[in-house]
Order: C-alpha cells, then structure tokens, then sequence
C-alpha cells in the first residue's frame, strides 16, 4: 500500500488514477482548486473511508495551498511516498503572439511547470524519507517535439521535461524514481475540440491510470523514466 499526493483529480486523468489507486487499497490525497467538483461522482468522499480518502484545496497558483496539502496529509496520514502530478492547463497561444496574450503565456508556465516544481520540491523531504519515493508527472508528447503552433502549451511542457529529467538526477541515490508519461491526445476535455482523432481512438484516461497504478507496484531497479503513449503515428 502506498500513500498518494494527486494533483488535478477532480477530472479527467487525474480522476481515473486516483479512483483506480483508491479501488487498490492505496490511501490517497488529492488537491482540487474546486473542492465542490467531485460531489456525487466516483471521489465523492461519501463513498469513501476518511482514513483512505482525504481531499484539500489546491490551487496551482497559489504556492501556500501546497504547503497546506502537504501539511494536512503528513497530519492525516503520518507521511507519503509518491506524488502524481495532473493538474495542467492548455493553451494557444502561438509564437507571434499579441501583447494581450502574454499573461496567458505567464499563467501557463506557471501551471504547468512552476507548480510542479514546488510541489516535488516541496515534498521530497516525504519522499526521501520514505526510501521508496515514486514520482510520477504527466508531461505529454508536446513535452518532446513540436507540431503546429502551439507555442505556449510546448514551451511549457519542454520545460517541464528539462525540469523531471533534472529531479530524476537528484532523486536516483536517495532511491526516489521519476516517470514522466507522454501521451499524445486523451479523451478529456481538454481534447473535446479535436476533430482529427475520433474520441475512441484517443488514448484513454483509464489506460493511463492503469500504467500509473503498475509503476508504483515495480521494484526500483525496473522503473521507467518516460512512458509514450501514441493514439497516431508519430514520425
């Protein structure tokens, strides 16, 4: 049994992993920006023990709301031993874009690469600690080529590569073990726009969840860094 800090698991991704974890016995910790988003829905805390479920406000925004959810799941649950990283946003903005877009850029790298940042700096006295630490962060396939012109949603993801490649170094004597899983488009709602992949043929959330709940079962000496999971061919 492991204990689970989920960023982003009031839907899509992060929802399905932290539902299947949960369904294994795992204890999990989740951190929503909206706390009232899981109500009546498969995390909805009714459902479940409070000393195997526990939900916290989160706002990737907002570094203290970090600090908090760490705090109340070393209050609650003693320690932790595994981070999962979900919480994401994407984003349009091309290269040339307009001066009015540039906060969206900001908010952007800030989301997707700052935060997570903070929250593995954040908890990696736990993950230590634990002598067994999984981290696992969902970096995308934008993480490692560019198509078309999403220039703010790449950059961020790049970065956010760099960033897990970085950690993984750190962590690797401390027997702390990062994956970072890459897939092309999912059938979420961050995909709903997309008319060149039929919804099915997109990777599902359940398929990722599946490999995240496998990770944290493998020994140390068997852990991948990095996952790619392509819906379409990738040349």
């Amino acid at each position: 049994m492991r204990t689970i800090l989920i960023s982003g698991a009031n839907r899509g991704i992060g929802l399905k992993i932290a539902h299947k974890l949960l369904k294994e016995g795992n204890r999990v910790s989740i951190g929503i920006r909206n706390l009232s988003s899981i109500s009546n829905g498969i995390l909805d805390p009714k459902e479940w023990s409070p000393n195997q479920l526990l939900i916290n406000h989160y706002d990737a925004l907002e570094i203290n709301t970090a600090k908090k959810w760490i705090d109340n799941t070393k209050e609650k649950f003693g320690s932790f031993d595994s981070l999962i990283n979900c919480a994401g946003v994407f984003s349009r903005i091309p290269f040339l874009y307009e001066d009015s877009e540039r906060n969206e850029i900001i908010k952007t790298m800030n989301i997707n690469f700052l935060s997570i940042w903070d929250l593995c700096r954040l908890s990696w006295e736990e993950l230590v600690s634990s002598k067994n630490g999984r981290i696992l962060t969902l970096v995308s396939m934008s993480g490692k080529r560019s198509k078309g012109d999403l220039a703010a949603y790449t950059s961020s993801k790049f970065a956010l590569m760099g960033l897990c490649q970085t950690i993984r170094n750190n962590g690797w004597d401390k027997n702390i073990r990062l994956t970072v899983i890459c897939p092309s488009w999912v059938n979420t709602d961050m995909a709903k726009e997309v008319k060149s992949t039929n919804k099915f043929d997109m990777t599902q959330p359940e398929d990722i969840a599946e490999f995240c709940s496998t990770i944290l079962k493998m020994p140390k000496q068997s852990v991948p860094f990095e996952i790619s999971l392509n819906c379409n061919l990738e040349v």
